[in-house]
């Protein structure tokens, strides 16, 4: 039974298909009777760092210092370095640049006003 289910997703989604490990689990899981969809609980300590009131207090800070390191941030607010490193790359979609913070992706104004301010500094050197 389990080949035959493997065969018919195999045809369907190609290579995005499950392992056929995969579906052997599933179909074992449904004799016993377990119909559940929904992922077991996970071993291990929740994000629950990761708030939208932990993201605007680091935002704020790279704000006011865009100098400002990972570790000093943690020591501010009492959470993990690996933590805010995490917060920083993927919430706030940041990254360093020359020893500053900048967002990874900058729009249409923020790169005029860059150009900008480069060939002012260039007029005055």
């Amino acid at each position: 039974m389990p080949k035959e289910i493997h065969a018919i997703l195999t045809e369907t989604l190609g290579e995005h298909a499950p392992l056929h490990a995969s579906v052997k689990h599933w179909v074992a899981q449904f004799k016993r009777g377990d119909f559940s969809t929904c992922d077991a609980p996970r071993p291990g300590r929740p994000k629950t760092v990761t708030t939208p009131e932990i993201i605007d207090q680091i935002h704020e800070l790279i704000l006011e210092d865009r100098r400002i390191s990972p570790k000093t941030i943690a020591e501010q607010l009492g959470i993990s370095r690996e933590r805010v490193g995490s917060i920083i790359r993927e919430e706030l979609d940041m990254r360093k640049l020359s020893a500053k913070w900048v967002p990874k992706c900058l729009n249409a104004d923020q790169k005029r006003q860059r150009c900008q301010s480069s060939e002012q500094l260039l007029e005055i050197f």
